[in-house]
């Protein structure tokens, strides 16, 4: 394979000259450039990724970390990010979990690796972090964006979505409906972000008379299978309600599937809400309402706040993310003699 300093050799000139040639930095001149490409194109020289970056300072790629790869919330996000790098020029290098074990040291490790593989910036995704990771991070920590969640110590480069919200507009779609015997299947509750949502929710409840405490509720993991088991447990538990409330779109798609087998029509025995408005609410049975959560805005201008540090680019930045209700089949009106959920 033919290397920078035959290509130096072949068209006559020093290592450096070729070597400006090759990265589009410092002056040569015509003749020159015209001898360093001819000699190029003969010996089909291709520079590798690691010399580009030993060239000009930078590797253009951006590491991602997420925790864990698998169902419908990471992929659309993942894709945003990487079309908008190739856009730019440059290119995602990924680093997950495996959502088992010490969530922060799995954290920890994936940053590590994309740092050691020579990113010139970061996105990460997880609230599995400390203020004192971020500062371990040194000089790094300003070349890190973090998406749906916020860290002190780097609040400008923290770009989240109102959860809190989100979970007051999912309550007020419910009582909008005209239902208030309500059941609810929560997420993990270490996660600040559900932690927000549910505390939303309860809050709206309580403003309107109902006493969150005394609803039917249960902790799942945010999967398809935890939402399938939750509602398999709440059809057992004989609690009456008219409407479900899922933390989550995935958990939602899973109770959806379990009410279909257990012939719980729904919206006519029970409404159903989702929460993140992913791509599968869209095309579940029935179409799942959901709380609209604008991650495409928000991982956008994550984006762009990052490439603003990294190459010193000008693109706008904005943290105005509206939060909404997209109503679909599963939510329909309270209605009197209404089955219980049994």
């Amino acid at each position: 394979m033919a290397t920078i300093k035959d290509v130096a050799k072949l068209a006559g000139v020093g290592l450096g000259t070729a070597s400006r040639v090759v990265s589009g930095k410092g002056s040569v001149s015509p003749a020159t450039l015209a001898k360093v490409k001819k000699a190029i194109d003969e010996l089909g020289f291709r520079p590798s990724h690691a010399a580009r970056a030993l060239l000009s300072g930078s590797s253009r790629m951006i590491g991602v970390y997420i925790p864990v790869l698998s169902g419908t919330f990471y992929t659309p996000i993942l894709q945003i990010i990487d079309t908008e790098l190739r856009a730019a020029g440059l290119h995602m290098v990924l680093a997950f979990g495996v959502g088992l074990g010490d969530e922060r040291r799995q954290a920890i490790d994936g940053i590590e690796f994309l740092i050691e593989r020579g990113c010139d910036g970061l996105i990460v995704m997880t609230g599995a972090l400390l203020e004192e990771d971020i500062a371990s991070l040194g000089i790094k920590a300003g070349q890190l964006v973090a998406l749906n969640h916020s860290f002190d110590s780097i609040a400008e480069q923290c770009f989240t979505v109102d959860h809190t919200l989100g979970g007051r507009l999912a309550a007020r779609a419910l009582l909008d409906h005209k239902h208030r015997r309500i059941a609810l299947i929560e997420g993990p509750r270490r996660l600040a972000d559900n932690v927000a949502r549910l505390e939303g929710f309860d809050s709206e409840l309580r403003e309107h008379g109902i006493d969150p405490g005394k609803i039917w509720r249960v902790e799942s993991d945010f999967s398809p299978a935890g939402g399938w088991a939750a509602a398999k447990a709440l059809l057992e538990s004989d609690y009456q309600c008219s409407a479900l409330f899922c933390a989550n779109d995935e958990m939602a798609v899973g109770a959806l599937s379990y009410f279909q087998e257990a012939g719980v029509r729904v919206p006519h025995d029970l409404s159903v809400i989702g929460y993140d408005d992913t791509p599968s609410a869209a095309f579940s049975a029935p179409r799942l309402s959901s709380v609209h959560m604008p991650w495409r805005e928000m991982t956008q201008n994550g984006i762009n706040a990052l490439l603003n540090l990294c190459y010193d680019m000008k693109r706008p930045v904005t943290r105005n993310f509206p939060v909404s209700v997209t109503l679909r089949a599963s939510l329909s009106k309270a209605a009197s003699g209404r089955r219980k959920a049994a």
